[in-house]
C-alpha cells in the first residue's frame, strides 16, 4: 500500500518511473502503470493538436469569410437603394436580408467554436450588475419599441457577482431577443433580480406563448427550434450560446413555462 500510494504521488507530480522489475505481482502493476501514463499522455496530445488545428480553422474561417460578406452586404443595399423597379425589389431585399442572416449565423458558430476550444475564455470580474443591465435593456428597446413592447428592468443598484460584461451581454441579449422575438404586440417584458447566498438570478419574463414542458429541455441545444419557432426568423442558436457563456462562467441557465402563458428565464451568476 505504501508503494501504491508513493506510486500514485509520483503520477500526480509527473515525476513517475518503474523501479526495477521483477516477477511480482507489484512490479506487473507497476509497469501496466506506466504503460497507462504513457498511453495518457499520447492522448493529451493529440487533443492538443486537433484543439490547436481547430483554433487555426476557425481563425481562417472568420478571416476570409470576412470580406466577402462585407461586399455582399454593401452591393445589395447600394442595389436596394437605387432599384426602381418595383417587381425586382423585393427579390434584392431577401438578397439582403439573406445575407445579413448569413453573417449573424457565421459570427455566432465561429463564437460558438472559440468557446468550446478554448480559444477565449470570459473574464469573470467582480462588479455591479446594474451597467450590465443597463446596457443589455439599451440595446433591446429599439427592437421591442418596433412592436410597441416595454421593457421593464429592475435597477439592482448595490448587487454585485463575478461575470464577464461582454460575453455576459451577449448571453443576456440573446434572451431578450427571443422574449421580443416571441412576444405579442404591446405586451410587456420583465427583468427582475434576486439575491441569494450562492447565487444572483437575473429572470427575464415575457407574455409570449410559452413553451411546452416536453420542450424545455431542448431549446438549449444547438439548432433546435421548437414547435412556436416556426413561424420566427432565427437560427436556434442562441439560447445555446447563451447556456454556454454561462456555463464557462461557472453559472447556469434554466427556464420557467407554461403553454399560453409567457416564459420566465433565470439567469444565474456566482455571487460575489
Amino acid at each position: 500500500m505504501d508503494r501504491l500510494d508513493a506510486m500514485l504521488g509520483d503520477a500526480i507530480n509527473g515525476t513517475f518511473e518503474v523501479s526495477d522489475y521483477d516477477e511480482t505481482e507489484l512490479s506487473r502493476f507497476e509497469s501496466k502503470f506506466q504503460q497507462y501514463i504513457s498511453a495518457k499522455e499520447v492522448s493529451e496530445e493529440k487533443i492538443n493538436r486537433e484543439r490547436e488545428a481547430i483554433k487555426s480553422l476557425v481563425s481562417d474561417i472568420s478571416h476570409q469569410t470576412k470580406t466577402p460578406l462585407a461586399n455582399v452586404l454593401l452591393y445589395s443595399q447600394l442595389l436596394e437603394e437605387r432599384c426602381n423597379d418595383e417587381e425586382l425589389k423585393p427579390y434584392v431585399q431577401q438578397i439582403r436580408m439573406q445575407a445579413e442572416k448569413l453573417q449573424f449565423l457565421i459570427r455566432s458558430l465561429i463564437r460558438i467554436s472559440r468557446l468550446e476550444s478554448g480559444m477565449i475564455e470570459p473574464k469573470r470580474e467582480e462588479q455591479l450588475l446594474a451597467p450590465l443591465l443597463e446596457e443589455a435593456v439599451g440595446l433591446a428597446t429599439g427592437k421591442a419599441s418596433e412592436k410597441n413592447i416595454v421593457i421593464w428592468a429592475e435597477q439592482p443598484e448595490e448587487i454585485k457577482a463575478f461575470y464577464d460584461l461582454h460575453w455576459t451581454l451577449e448571453a443576456l441579449g440573446n434572451i431578450l431577443d427571443n422574449a421580443i422575438k416571441y412576444s405579442p404586440k404591446e405586451s410587456r417584458i420583465t427583468v427582475s433580480v434576486q439575491a441569494f447566498e450562492m447565487f444572483v438570478c437575473i429572470t427575464v419574463k415575457d407574455e409570449g406563448p410559452g413553451i411546452s414542458e416536453e420542450e424545455q429541455a431542448q431549446i438549449f441545444e444547438r439548432f433546435y427550434r421548437g414547435k412556436n419557432a416556426v413561424s420566427q426568423e432565427g437560427s436556434g442558436i442562441g439560447l445555446y450560446l447563451s447556456r454556454m457563456i454561462l456555463q464557462k462562467e461557472k453559472g447556469y441557465i434554466r427556464v420557467s413555462s407554461n403553454e399560453e402563458k409567457g416564459s420566465s428565464f433565470h439567469i444565474y451568476l456566482l455571487r460575489a
